[in-house]
């Protein structure tokens, strides 16, 4: 899959064990041209619904079961894409020791069923109040533009699923 862009924090000792912790992102248009985005009403921030892949499960796996808690929808297996590849490493904390978390985020154009069920969200999904927005690309970038938070990670976060709509709206055909 072919690299987005990276993101090095270099806050980390270069000499420390890596951790690897690959991820899935799905990328999904309605009808419209809108994207399908996680939105926290609490914060204020749009994200790609997606999360971590599991021991044992594959990328389409883990994309079919993170889309469904995270929105409810039902990935169509046959529609996804590749899209690319987003690098992010910086210091972790593992089990109690430094490590150098590598974070692999796969993103993948797909499109889902039509129906919508419910989410099931962990405890800080729960407490972040996302819910499943169909929104305007360039609302979605301007509202991640302008995010700002205490929360570092948050604030990543924001920044990185900006960056990839900023992609995404300069790709051609999508």
């Amino acid at each position: 899959m072919k690299r987005l862009f990276s993101i090095d924090l270099k806050d980390y000792n270069p000499n420390s064990e890596k951790y690897y912790r690959p991820s899935v992102r799905g990328i999904i248009f309605d009808e419209n041209g809108n994207i399908a985005m996680i939105y926290s009403q609490k914060d204020h921030y749009y994200k790609f619904p997606g999360g971590g892949v599991e021991d044992g499960e594959s990328r389409l796996e883990a994309l079919a079961r993170e889309i469904k808690e995270e929105t409810g929808l039902t990935l169509i297996p046959k529609s996804v894409q590749e899209f690319g590849e987003v690098l992010k490493i910086q210091r972790g904390d593992e089990c109690g020791q430094d490590v150098i978390h590598i974070q692999q985020n796969y993103y993948y154009i797909c499109a889902v069923e039509d129906e919508i069920g419910a989410q099931e969200l962990e405890e800080d999904e729960k407490e972040s109040d996302f819910v499943l927005k169909y929104a305007p690309i360039d609302e979605a970038i301007a509202v991640n533009a302008a995010f700002d938070s205490d929360n570092a990670f948050k604030k990543q976060i924001a920044d990185r699923e900006k960056r990839v709509l900023e992609i995404i709206r300069g790709t051609p055909d999508r």
